[in-house]
């Protein structure tokens, strides 16, 4: 099978090259490197079933010809910050919509059978139910959620008018190593710099689910392949876990793996129901009991362990400055509230 994988040297991209790689595909990587790094890469570069391909999907022509004899495209690049969707909406369309847009023209082109998109929970909004199941309505609150709504109706749309799959795979937070942006990478960031005080966005109380990044993976691979064996034209997945936590645990696991105590916590809501900033929906708890009923895929790993595992990586990889000896249940002077 010969893949492209957008957004290739991001996060979750450079960790679907690998598994890819491990699998026997054939890969190409596109990435124009704004967020991504290079040294995600490092394991399939050198590879000679890995090409990479340094270009900007909003211009085509650096990119369109990798596109040929190609089986499947995972469609992972984009602009992941809610936050500057709020600040910088035009240029998150663009980075999320017109983007998508180049890349299933480019797989109608050129006969590509499979596309699979990475959507987001953000899709839902403000859920009604929780946990929040696919036949939910997409009533998005911040413009991330709505270029990721947007961006699944034309994949689905392409799927249905020119015969082409399409795989939605709503993600849950997804962390893991390698990870550089969320609430842990920002934990990190603050505590390494501060490690007598922690500012955190909202009141704490937020509460989500958090999956690993290589059962994120495994979902993921297990989803194409009910996809093509089911003949599917269109597919919509729930990737999450069955557990959530809430942002004041996540202080406390990241602190306590820091070796770090007496950390004061300073709590900035930004909006009056304790939000971090406008568009942050508070409460996520994705239903994955399609994926799991038709794949018979099963996360590894809790929401909590996730958080933990993540943390030691990424200590690792940015160097353990500020660490302690204190091993035990992290010591608060007190919790603060900040306007």
């Amino acid at each position: 099978m010969r893949a492209i994988v957008t957004g290739a040297a991001g996060f979750i991209g450079s960790h679907l090259v690998d598994r890819l790689l491990e699998e026997g595909y054939t890969v190409i990587g596109i990435d124009n490197l704004s967020a991504g790094r290079l040294e995600n890469l490092d394991n399939a570069i050198g590879s000679p079933s890995f090409r990479f391909i340094r270009g900007d999907l909003l211009r085509p022509d650096e990119w369109l010809e990798a596109f040929r004899d190609v089986d499947i495209v995972f469609h992972l690049a984009a602009n992941p910050e809610v936050r500057h969707s709020v600040r910088e909406p035009l240029d998150h369309y663009h980075q999320n919509v017109t983007v998508t847009m180049h890349v299933l023209e480019a797989a109608r082109q050129n006969n590509v059978k499979l596309v699979v998109f990475a959507s987001s929970s953000t899709v839902y909004g403000d859920p009604e139910k929780i946990p929040t199941p696919e036949t939910h309505p997409l009533r998005p609150i911040s413009i991330y959620g709505a270029t990721k709504a947007a961006a699944e109706t034309m994949c689905l749309t392409y799927a249905r008018l020119y015969g082409m799959k399409c795989l939605v795979l709503r993600y849950a937070n997804i962390v893991g190593p390698r990870l550089r942006h969320g609430v842990i990478y920002d934990f990190i960031m603050k505590l390494k710099e501060n490690p007598m005080m922690l500012e955190i966005l909202g009141d704490g109380s937020q509460r989500k689910s958090y999956l690993y990044v290589d059962d994120a993976v495994e979902a993921t691979l297990r989803a194409v392949e009910h996809v093509l064996e089911a003949g599917k034209r269109e597919e919509v997945y729930n990737v999450g876990n069955t557990d959530w936590v809430t942002v004041r645990e996540i202080a406390d696991i990241v602190v306590e793996t820091m070796g770090l105590r007496c950390v004061e916590y300073v709590y900035k809501p930004a909006t009056p129901d304790g939000r971090g900033w406008p568009g942050d929906v508070k409460l996520m708890l994705l239903d994955i009991v399609r994926i799991r009923r038709d794949t018979g895929w099963e996360p590894r790993m809790n929401s909590r362990e996730a958080v933990r595992r993540t943390a030691e990586a990424l200590l690792g990889e940015l160097g353990r400055a500020h660490v302690g000896g204190h091993h035990g249940r992290p010591s608060r002077v007190h919790d603060r509230f900040s306007s």
